[in-house]
């Protein structure tokens, strides 16, 4: 899998491609040499075939090299500060991506669960919302742009809360 990675001043790795996903591989090469870890959680986001109850049909995703990686290498390490984690690597495609196929790969490594699911949770939030990408479909129904849901919204607004 080729792609552009923007390296990270604290190691994330971070890649952003217009390749296929090769989620096995990706995920193998993450859990190598981590027996220092107690967790890896990893998430992999899909190209779906309805959205909202809508054919989706082909899912085109446009972004900009160079600063989309920044502001996901930005989004990366505010997740490895925030959290108690010791890795983290997020792959994401742009293009044409067929129904089905993986968009997005996210792996979080953190020595206890609770830290890997967080900030797992953290980047999606954040990449679903704040990542600069635009995101067509084309489907029977004729071509639309997909904007962040009021739920994904929400789903962002609670990192910005004060931890309890």
């Amino acid at each position: 899998m080729a792609g552009h990675a923007l390296p990270s001043p604290h190691g994330s790795r971070v890649v952003l491609t217009r390749d296929a996903l090769d989620v096995a591989a990706l995920t193998a090469a993450f859990h190598r040499d981590r027996s220092h870890v107690g967790a890896v959680v990893i998430f992999t986001g899909l190209a779906r075939s309805t959205t909202d109850g809508v054919a989706a049909g082909q899912l085109t995703l446009d972004a900009y090299p160079g600063f989309t990686e920044k502001v996901m290498v930005e989004m990366a390490d505010e997740a490895r500060s925030r959290f108690d984690i010791d890795d983290v690597s997020v792959w994401h495609r742009w293009g044409e991506i067929p129904v089905g196929e993986a968009i997005v790969f996210v792996a979080v490594a953190a020595v206890h669960r609770r830290p890997a699911f967080e900030a797992a949770d953290f980047l999606m939030d954040h990449l679903k919302t704040r990542a600069p990408f635009w995101k067509r479909e084309d489907g029977p129904d004729g071509r639309r742009w997909i904007e962040p849901r009021p739920r994904d919204l929400a789903d962002l607004a609670r990192w910005s809360q004060e931890p309890s």
